[in-house]
């Protein structure tokens, strides 16, 4: 049996934060944020919401979404930079909230593409036989590590979770193939300081993202099996509209058949690509035996590509 997602859920805070509002206290315009970077708004947790909350909500959607139980449940990965605290993990947090007490629960560190990694971790196990079901987080509260006076990275960031429940699939269908790969040099152009805040190099962050993503989009699909003429849908990291547009463009796919979320919620790094998905099912972009490529890069550096036929 082949592993692949069963169930699919998210949470985004319910507070917005336009470009307008940022306008009020940096200087900055909507229109510079827009024209580079495609943000129109992005949605912040409460002050009585952290990293946690979020994930346990998105979760239970996923859960849900797949009709388990949280006894079924063989694993949980959480991927995140913004934990609750070092330890425990947010995977230990809320397995206990959920009642999944069958589970073992840690928490993974890959940032932007950190979905990716926990979405290939998971298959091993289902694959291998070892669990039947895995429940995979991606999930940030970017906002408390955000210098807010600092409009290079202020503008670019939201909060939100995003979940998948990876378990067998029926056939032909699920994860066909990955590329999972870090840059270790990398590191210096987008890292958390001592200050706790978010330090990016925008330039060499660009210039790594837009070759990453295609070369990565490109290389799942050849190992699937397929050309870029089969794709019927991409998820890019929603991180720069530009950088969507040339992954976009590098596949030779009109505009319908990519997921642009990114004017609604900013950059939410390891929910990025799930939230995209699951809004991109519920619009009815995504159908059952769909071909997709979900690609995505973050900090570390990291990247990964899946290349899946979509459905249970």
């Amino acid at each position: 049996m082949a592993a692949g997602l069963v169930g699919i859920g998210r949470y985004i805070p319910e507070k917005i934060v336009t470009n307008a509002d940022l306008e009020k206290i940096m200087d900055t315009s909507d229109e510079w944020i827009r024209t580079r970077t495609g943000i129109e708004e992005r949605h912040i947790a409460g002050d009585d919401q952290d990293t946690s909350d979020l994930a346990f909500f998105a979760a239970e959607a996923a859960m849900k979404d797949a009709g388990i139980t949280a006894d079924q449940i063989g694993m949980i990965l959480v991927n995140t930079v913004t934990p609750d605290k070092p330890f425990p993990s947010v995977a230990c947090m809320i397995q206990e909230r959920l009642g999944a007490k069958n589970a073992a629960a840690m928490d993974q560190s890959a940032a932007c593409a950190g979905y990716m990694y926990g979405l290939i971790t998971a298959k091993h196990f289902v694959e291998a036989g070892t669990y039947d079901y895995v429940l995979v987080v991606g999930v940030e509260k970017l906002s408390k590590i955000t210098d807010w006076s600092d409009r290079n990275t202020a503008v670019l960031f939201g909060d939100g979770a995003c979940a998948g429940i990876v378990g067998n699939v029926s056939e032909g269908r699920g994860i066909l193939a990955f590329d999972l790969g870090a840059d270790g040099s990398g590191g210096k152009y987008l890292y958390q300081d001592e200050a706790d805040h978010i330090i990016m190099n925008g330039r060499e962050v660009f210039k790594f993202a837009v070759r990453q993503m295609g070369e990565s989009a490109l290389k799942v699909i050849e190992k699937a099996g397929y050309t870029k003429e089969d794709v019927d849908f991409l998820i890019p990291h929603q991180a720069n509209i530009r950088i969507i547009e040339s992954a976009r463009k590098r596949l030779d796919l009109p505009e319908d058949k990519v997921a642009k979320v990114i004017s609604k919620y900013g950059n939410t790094s390891a929910a990025s690509i799930g939230n995209a998905m699951v809004e991109s099912v519920e619009n009815g972009k995504i159908k059952d035996d769909d071909l997709i490529v979900l690609v995505g890069f973050g900090g570390g550096l990291t990247w990964g590509a899946i290349a899946m036929r979509y459905g249970k």
